[in-house]
């Protein structure tokens, strides 16, 4: 698991080859679900999502339309097996590029709502959490936007899988690497009580944050990796994407001082829990969200910028407590029958999802309108398109 951009396509993640259906980012892909687990609850709540913006948005009706043609398209087929093979190659031309377009998309996402800009000011130097830092090309333009700023970054290492790690580093950048997915200690699970017939009993790792430690700034823009699953049990690979996201948020909410910002990659705008994530975080920050126009532009991922989040707030401080409770459940709960019961219920608050729209639902459209509009053109334009 590492950076956001580590692909040209999100929905290669941890399983085998994809259908075309999600090959063009549509409902068979779903990092931050676990479509094949629990996924009555998720999917009913998402169908009433999908008929509420069908309904309302013509935008996203446009997009739902060339979502469904390219389902039927052997070349979208092909276009994003091509794409897998190469982001799996891992050698130098593939990193060259991969970090020339993270380039590209810090530098456009600054340049529209100025997101890498540390806006408090405490007594020391202000400071950057990156959660999956590899290849490092966000957290470099972080520290050049904000100079003099000090940075904490976490990798997987690349025996591991991870990408190889292109930043320098010095007395007041350091990277770690380890698979922050096993960071119990700081996940609310002491080492002592970590059952030792667990699949990974000796992987969990003792406490990786300093008691008090905080940050102006966290990035949160890791996914799962196809080249990290020979080293994951198999109870794992359906819940990875949402173990990492899970570890991700709690931790980076959890260590961002009070006004700071926040930068977290999510996938698929209308999913139950992607719609759930921006309500919660609507109730403690002010929140934008942006879509590169060219790179990742034919897939559903987008960013979540969270500034002025207050990160003490009741509601912020129970989120966490409400991620880290998801992700033992999600670790410790090896049996799949037993997970199947549990995970429809984490986070299902929501009583009336029909209610719940009626008052977020203008809202979310205003989040997503460009989001859809920027993905529909490029679908559009997409070479398998084109083709038909």
């Amino acid at each position: 698991m590492e950076t956001a951009a580590r692909s040209l396509d999100e929905l290669t993640l941890d399983r085998e080859p994809l259908s075309r259906a999600e090959g063009i980012a549509a409902n068979n892909a779903m990092p931050q679900q676990d479509t094949s687990l629990g996924a009555e609850v998720m999917q009913r709540n998402k169908d009433k999502v999908v008929a509420y913006l069908m309904e309302n948005v013509a935008e996203y009706r446009r997009l739902n339309e060339l979502r469904r043609k390219g389902w039927a398209s052997t070349e979208a087929d092909q276009f994003f097996a091509n794409q897998r093979r190469q982001a799996d190659a891992g050698d130098r031309d593939t990193v060259i590029a991969l970090n020339k377009m993270m380039g590209r998309i810090a530098r456009e996402m600054h340049s529209l709502i100025r997101a890498f800009t540390i806006r408090t000011s405490g007594a020391g130097p202000p400071m950057v959490l990156d959660m999956c830092a590899a290849p490092g090309t966000y957290l470099e333009f972080a520290l050049h936007v904000n100079p003099g700023a000090g940075a904490v970054g976490f990798s997987l290492p690349p025996e591991q899988g991870g990408h190889k790690l292109v930043l320098k580093t010095s007395e007041t950048v350091s990277i770690k690497f380890l698979d922050v997915t096993m960071l119990a200690a700081d996940m609310g699970v002491p080492i002592s009580d970590i059952p030792p017939d667990h699949p990974h009993a000796k992987d969990f790792r003792p406490a990786a944050f300093h008691p008090g430690l905080t940050f102006d700034l966290v990035l949160c823009d890791g996914q799962v990796l196809r080249t990290h699953k020979d080293h994951r049990a198999e109870y794992r690979e359906r819940r990875e994407a949402r173990r990492l996201t899970l570890t991700q948020l709690a931790l980076g909410l959890e260590h961002l001082g009070p006004g700071g910002t926040m930068i977290v990659l999510l996938h698929r705008f209308e999913a139950w829990d992607t719609v759930l994530l921006l309500h919660t975080f609507t109730k403690f920050s002010t929140v934008k969200t942006f879509k590169p126009r060219f790179d990742h532009a034919k897939k559903s991922s987008f960013y979540m910028v969270a500034t002025n989040v207050q990160s003490k707030k009741a509601e912020a401080v129970a989120a966490v407590e409400g991620w880290k409770e998801d992700w033992k459940a999600a670790t410790f709960e090896t049996d799949d029958e037993r997970w199947r019961q549990i995970r429809p219920g984490i986070g299902a608050n929501i009583l009336d999802v029909d209610e719940f729209l009626d008052d977020f639902g203008p809202e979310l459209v205003r989040m997503g309108e460009k989001i859809w509009t920027i993905q529909a053109d490029a679908l559009e334009r997409a070479p398998f398109m084109r083709r038909r």
